[in-house]
């Protein structure tokens, strides 16, 4: 039995033993995916971690991930196998940033991106995810603006997408803002066949030379129900795992090699088996923080 056997097989074992459910974000690498109960985007993993009967969460993703479970699930030992696992574009605001943004736009909702801290939710009207964020933004019917925050070029997406005036934030994700046209014009002349989709943190001039504009689980799903069978995908290779088990018969390149979210690879087999041993690191929100992080959280779950 090689090691990948038996860290897999341990943690069958503990998983059982633990009553625990592991999730795991599109991005992790392939054999953490595979050993998943659950995989999916943030916004489907937070609505399976809200709706799991388990008394143990694993999740394998980042630090912001992990403590939206732990909002939505107080009674549960939450578990992220590597603590240093974070995201950059949720360090890039403050919960003082936020409090600022209300006192300069008084009376506008602020909407911020899942990708946040439990401290930024806190502060924020309502989140949302890269799947739901034009419809949380068309669900302030009465609102003519709203303040979107960390990711400056998610909200200049939902800003196309909208009739109302759209405030943002300056922060954004290092890896999927790295992709340029440049690359995606090498890469269609590459591949001329291929379909171009392109995920929503990526920047403008990019999504517009997208043939299809959406989420990673919107990727999944297109990909499966497309009739074209060669596809260039933007956004973080580690989707190029999920695309490729789901569709054999099917052709997937990413639109650069360099979108590689470091974070989402540090954990491994060896630290999902230590996590579950020592029911460490556990990811815990002070509850006076946490009550108000899930009114935003559960907002956007209403809204999506």
């Amino acid at each position: 039995m090689n090691a990948l056997d038996r860290w897999t097989e341990a943690i069958d074992r503990l998983r059982k033993q633990r009553r625990a459910v592991i999730l795991a974000h599109n991005y992790e690498p392939p054999e953490i995916q595979d050993v998943a109960d659950i995989t999916g985007d943030s916004l489907e993993l937070s609505r399976r971690a809200k709706e799991t009967d388990a008394e143990v969460i694993v999740f394998c993703g980042v630090h912001f991930m992990a403590e939206t479970a732990a909002i939505l699930n107080p009674e549960k030992t939450v578990l992220l196998p590597r603590r240093d696992a974070g995201c950059p574009m949720a360090d890039m605001v403050t919960a003082e940033d936020i409090r600022s943004v209300k006192q300069r736009y008084p009376g506008v909702p602020v909407i911020t991106y899942v990708n946040s801290t439990a401290e930024v939710k806190a502060e924020s009207t309502i989140c949302c995810t890269s799947a739901n964020a034009v419809r949380v933004v068309e669900s302030f019917r009465e609102a003519s603006a709203v303040y979107m925050a960390p990711d400056r070029n998610l909200a200049r997406y939902a800003a196309r997408h909208t009739s109302k005036k759209v405030y943002h934030w300056t922060g954004y994700c290092p890896f999927h803002n790295r992709l340029r046209a440049e690359d995606v014009k090498q890469r269609k002349q590459e591949h001329p066949e291929a379909v171009f989709v392109a995920h929503p943190e990526c920047r403008p001039e990019v999504l517009d030379l997208a043939d299809v504009v959406t989420s990673t689980s919107g990727m999944l799903r297109f990909a499966k129900e497309s009739p074209h069978s060669s596809f260039i995908i933007g956004t973080e290779v580690g989707l190029l795992h999920p695309l490729r088990r789901a569709n054999p018969a099917k052709a997937f390149y990413p639109a650069s090699e360099k979108m590689v979210c470091t974070d989402m690879k540090k954990i491994s087999l060896e630290d999902i088996q230590r996590a579950l041993e020592t029911l460490e690191p556990r990811i815990t929100v002070p509850e006076d923080v946490r009550l108000r992080a899930l009114e935003a959280v559960e907002r956007m779950l209403a809204a999506a």
